[in-house]
């Protein structure tokens, strides 16, 4: 006689319970105040919505708060893999000191961070003044929102790449190495597939976080109308100015594009999970 089964006794409560508590956060936290956002912008008609958003003074704000997020995550991309290969692969004296300097931006308050790095980088700072008397200035203009947002994106890219090396099979690489592969060749074709998707995420991750960085951005970049502006700050100036419906036009732009790119870099990823699996098969 089979011996019946035991329930399972689960933490946490029901599925129906859970699903409900989680759909309810999510529509406070979240959905209630996007919502909120989409209806305020219904509320203008279509010629003051196109003006609104569509000036010249905002488009050049787009400009810059998209070109600068995605140059400024193209670098982490590349920086941040060397430093999670270092933290990984290698021992040295100071490394925890090094580890935990990496979460500094996440723990260093953003208008902190702006204020120091404007110190630092304007013509009279010290690496501002290395800079100057070769033409090239590092603050007030789109330099500085662009080493500003590198700043601030770096750790999102090095702690997701970080453990993905950590449970890397170094076997693979001296197998490849061993069957004459060239260091180029094992990285290419052994180590960057198994860690693409974590970089796409660490990307959209440094990515996201830019475009809506206000804080550290606001000090370093000059805020000069059609030059250094970004989004943010015509968002706040709308604000100021009792103009609820153009800052939320605005905000409504940047939150489709910023979706629809997230969505773009979500389904490169699931393509790369897709063909290293493949690949593996």
């Amino acid at each position: 006689m089979a011996t019946p089964r035991r329930p399972t006794r689960r933490v946490l409560p029901g599925f129906n319970i859970t699903l409900g508590y989680t759909l309810l956060y999510l529509s406070l936290i979240v959905l209630i105040p996007l919502s909120a956002l989409v209806f305020k912008t219904f509320s203008m008609s279509w010629a003051q919505f196109w003006e609104a958003v569509a000036s010249p003074r905002v488009l050049a704000a787009y400009r810059l708060s998209f070109g600068a997020s995605l140059i400024a995550a193209l670098v982490n991309v590349v920086f941040g893999l060397l430093v999670a290969w270092v933290l990984v692969r290698y021992s040295f004296p100071g490394k925890k000191i090094v580890d935990a300097l990496v979460d500094l931006p996440f723990a260093l308050p953003t208008a902190v961070a702006g204020i120091s790095l404007t110190a630092l980088l304007a013509d009279n700072g010290w690496v501002g003044q290395v800079f100057a008397p070769l033409g090239l200035q590092l603050a007030f203009n789109p330099n500085g929102v662009v080493i500003a947002l590198i700043f601030i994106g770096l750790p999102f890219v090095v702690r997701t790449v970080q453990p993905v090396l950590e449970d890397a099979e170094k076997e693979l690489e001296e197998a490849a190495s061993s069957l004459g592969a060239t260091r180029w060749q094992t990285f290419s074709r052994v180590i960057l597939p198994s860690i693409a998707p974590a970089l796409l995420t660490g990307f959209a991750m440094a990515f996201a976080r830019a475009v809506g960085e206000y804080g550290s951005v606001i000090f370093i970049a000059g805020n000069m109308p059609m030059v250094s502006e970004i989004t943010p700050l015509i968002i706040i100036a709308k604000l100021e100015q009792y103009d609820y419906a153009g800052a939320t036009a605005v905000a409504s732009v940047m939150l489709g594009i910023s979706f629809v790119l997230l969505l773009v870099i979500n389904a490169l990823q699931a393509w790369q999970r897709q063909r290293s699996g493949g690949a593996m098969a």
